[in-house]
């Protein structure tokens, strides 16, 4: 099965095309990672992917989603990650750390709470954006960042990036999707900025690229950077494939490697054609017009599925979710039996 065999980004291999997608715990303290993600990464490096990425992991205090979500904007944090990712690497897997900021969506309760917004009086704080836009109703007006908070924002994601390195992280990848603020100054729909910020094409991917630049200055040249993007809004006049394509070359020439094509996030309630393998199509369009890696993620979950979408150059590498929590041994387990029938089949 194409679905095993190795994938070399600069220096690092990876063994497999399976990857463990950054997925949302909501068990840090105070942006500390704990036991829980102990197990929930290393029960996945355990069971046999390629590489296993951390949650979406703020870059300030303000950039996590709920007060539970883990960061890396301090440097206790560095410690607090290194025994996890040393327990990955013991056991064969590579490690990745998802950086990002939640933006306009910042300071939301757990989902098992509700996930409504969180006020500053419990313990919530005001959330940020490209605009004073609040993501839906109900939610805080975000506060508009102003062109000296924009660089703070950047220099935060750098500064992220060399405490990642000190624990030992081997990929970062940046998220810019899901509505979270990297995505907020990209789509049009959230972004309604005058300044060199927002407005035009060229001012909307101006700081997604400038993070990109300054984490690629951070990053060793031998270490991969991915980026996750949304590559539609599902919404009219929202930013969609063809700016994701553009988008794509672009995050290419400033050294990224790999683009992790997700999808919405960036406004509520628009419908989505949710099923199998819904987003791989994005992935093998930008893979094709772009030129660079690629990686499928939605609803794969079946071994030839995954593998189809790779032998057929769809993608470059498969992303599980939901897969990973119902069977973290899937790539030992389902996918190797798939790959020992195909064998004996020859």
């Amino acid at each position: 099965m194409y679905l095993f065999t190795p994938l070399r980004l600069r220096g690092t291999e990876l063994k497999n095309r399976i990857i463990v997608s950054p997925m949302c715990e909501y068990s840090a303290e105070a942006g500390h990672p704990t036991n829980w993600h102990l197990v929930h990464l290393g029960s996945r490096a355990v069971g046999g992917a390629a590489l296993v990425f951390t949650e979406a992991t703020a870059v300030s205090a303000v950039g996590r989603i709920s007060p539970a979500d883990t960061g890396i904007y301090s440097d206790s944090h560095i410690g607090a990650w290194r025994g996890i990712v040393e327990f990955v690497h013991e056991h064969g897997a590579v490690s990745g750390i998802q950086l990002a900021h939640a933006g306009r969506k910042a300071s939301t309760a757990v989902p098992w709470l509700g996930g409504a917004p969180v006020a500053i009086k419990d313990g919530g704080w005001t959330p940020v954006g490209p605009s004073a836009l609040p993501f839906n109703t109900g939610y805080a007006v975000p506060k508009e960042l102003s062109a000296a908070e924009i660089d703070e924002v950047i220099s935060d994601f750098a500064a992220a990036a060399g405490r990642a390195l000190q624990a030992g992280f081997q990929v970062a990848e940046i998220h810019s999707a899901h509505g979270y603020l990297l995505h907020q100054f990209l789509s049009p729909l959230s972004n309604r900025r005058t300044d060199e910020f927002g407005g035009s094409f060229e001012n909307r991917i101006r700081l997604p690229l400038l993070v990109v630049k300054t984490v690629r200055e951070v990053w060793p040249a031998d270490r991969p950077i991915f980026v996750r993007i949304s590559a539609t809004d599902w919404a009219e006049h929202g930013w969609d494939l063809q700016q994701s394509v553009e988008l794509s070359r672009r995050l290419k020439e400033v050294g990224v490697d790999l683009v992790d094509v997700s999808s919405g996030g960036a406004v509520p309630n628009v419908p989505i054609p949710f099923g199998p393998g819904y987003q791989t199509g994005f992935a093998s369009t930008i893979r094709k017009e772009a030129g660079i890696a690629t990686g499928a993620v939605g609803m794969i979950s079946d071994p030839a599925q995954a593998d189809t979408i790779l032998s057929t150059g769809q993608a470059d590498v498969v992303l599980l979710a939901r897969e990973m929590l119902r069977d973290p041994y899937w790539p030992r387990g389902t996918g190797a039996r798939c790959e020992n029938k195909a064998s004996r089949s020859v």
